[in-house]
């Protein structure tokens, strides 16, 4: 443009001296031919120069379509880039944010002043606003921040956790601006939480194996010498009266009865410890359950007595014979019956069996105890929990029993539910599968 502006300089002094030779024309004709001579060199250099102002012209426009280009794929890559993009200056205020950031922060895309007068602080939570903004002014210092892991809160309120890497980026005017690139975690966390948790329930699952493995070990230990005391107590119980005074003999009826609610209490943890590590067997065959009945209430009768309580038996079964362990049948019949000889003070305690459709048996304990309130009857069957502690002091326990009743009737695929009232009573109901063959399923 320069080197232009001098040919025209240069035309115009030309033309002034053409004048001059026009005006002195009439007195040297020579003079005249001179400055036309001028004149078309002038004007060939002058066309010269606009050819080269053309081409100049030609590539700065080539240059603007080349640089407007970049600036569109730079708009492009920025705009649909998948990651969060943002620009702020030093103070944190949105200056320009792309798709992927509008969609974190559930902006609307298609307005124009989506991020218009808004700071990134304005979607932290107020109790990490302080610490961010002393990040922000530490930031023209540090240069570069990376992997900063923050929670950041979207438009409906809704948080999410994130990672920050920045970048501090100088322009023309040395003005300071922040590059962002936020990064929502929220899946990685949770996939965090989750590895967490499947390597706590491993934690736990051995600590049960392990405390499983000692309570077993513990009771088999103490079971042995319970035997032993039971033994050398029934023999002395055995001896002549003359041979054992009254009150000898009174301290070994202690001694045996004590011995024997302690076995009892250590044969519950063995089963449920046998239970729940899924290593107790069963052991089927064919039996009589009501005759199976009958010896469960006459071994109970003297727990009955005792409260003058009487213990009622209505037995309606056509064919009594079924197939299964008679022995766990009978461990839940006990178990079932001792608590509610346990927890009814007053009134009666009922057993009712009878037959039910698809060949299975039901039975019924019934009691008009101290009953259990709504709240309490779903955990009744949890182990070693006992709804009303201080009752349940006075009368002992392990608060195993239900919970063996429970695992014992999935075993053999039985099934037990409750119906009480706070004071008023319970009502256990126990469902058997008759489990017998084809010969016998026809009779049922």
């Amino acid at each position: 443009m320069d080197r232009f502006a001098r040919q025209i300089n240069a035309v115009q002094r030309r033309t002034e001296t053409l004048n001059q030779s026009l005006a002195a024309s009439s007195r040297q004709p020579g003079l005249l031919v001179q400055a036309f001579n001028q004149l078309h060199d002038a004007l060939e250099e002058l066309q010269v120069t606009h050819n080269e102002l053309l081409l100049q012209k030609e590539q700065l426009a080539d240059c603007y379509r080349s640089a407007e280009l970049e600036r569109q794929r730079y708009r492009n890559s920025f705009d649909f880039a998948p990651d969060a993009y943002l620009i702020t200056d030093r103070d944190g205020n949105i200056v320009d944010a792309n798709r992927a950031a509008a969609n974190l922060f559930q902006l609307r895309i298609q307005s124009y002043n989506a991020w218009a007068n808004k700071s990134l602080l304005d979607f932290l939570p107020q109790d990490q606003q302080n610490a961010f903004h002393y990040q922000l002014l530490r930031l023209p210092h540090e240069q570069t921040l990376k992997d900063w892991e923050v929670v950041f809160c979207k438009k409906d309120g809704q948080t999410f956790p994130a990672t920050i890497s920045v970048n501090t980026v100088k322009n023309l005017n040395d003005e300071i601006h922040f590059y962002w690139l936020i990064r929502d975690i929220t899946a990685r966390k949770q996939a965090e939480e989750a590895q967490a948790i499947k390597s706590e329930n491993l934690q736990l699952q051995e600590t049960v194996r392990l405390k499983s493995q000692f309570m077993a070990m513990m009771s088999h230990e103490l079971r042995t010498p319970m035997h032993i005391i039971l033994g050398f107590a029934q023999l002395l119980l055995r001896q002549p009266v003359k041979l054992l005074a009254p009150q000898l003999k009174n301290m070994v009826e202690r001694i045996y009865n004590n011995a024997k609610h302690l076995l009892a209490l250590i044969e519950d943890i063995l089963d449920f410890t046998a239970l729940e590590s899924g290593k107790l067997s069963l052991n089927s065959q064919q039996f009589n359950l009501a005759e199976l009945i009958q010896s469960v209430t006459q071994e109970l009768q003297h727990l009955a007595s005792r409260k003058q309580l009487p213990l009622v038996v209505d037995i309606k079964l056509q064919n009594p014979t079924i197939i299964g362990d008679s022995e766990r049948i009978r461990q839940i019949l006990v178990n079932l019956l001792d608590n509610a000889i346990k927890f009814t003070d007053k009134g009666s305690v009922t057993l009712e069996a009878y037959e039910m459709p698809f060949c299975r048996i039901a039975i019924v304990v019934r009691d008009t105890g101290i009953g259990i309130a709504e709240s309490d009857i779903k955990c009744i069957f949890q182990e070693f929990r006992q709804v009303n502690q201080t009752y349940c002091r006075t009368h002992g326990g392990t608060g195993l029993g239900l919970a063996i009743v429970d695992k014992l009737l999935k075993l053999i695929g039985g099934t037990i539910s409750v119906e009480s009232e706070l004071g008023e009573g319970s009502t256990f109901r126990v469902e058997l599968p008759r489990g017998v063959e084809s010969a016998l399923v026809r009779s049922c």
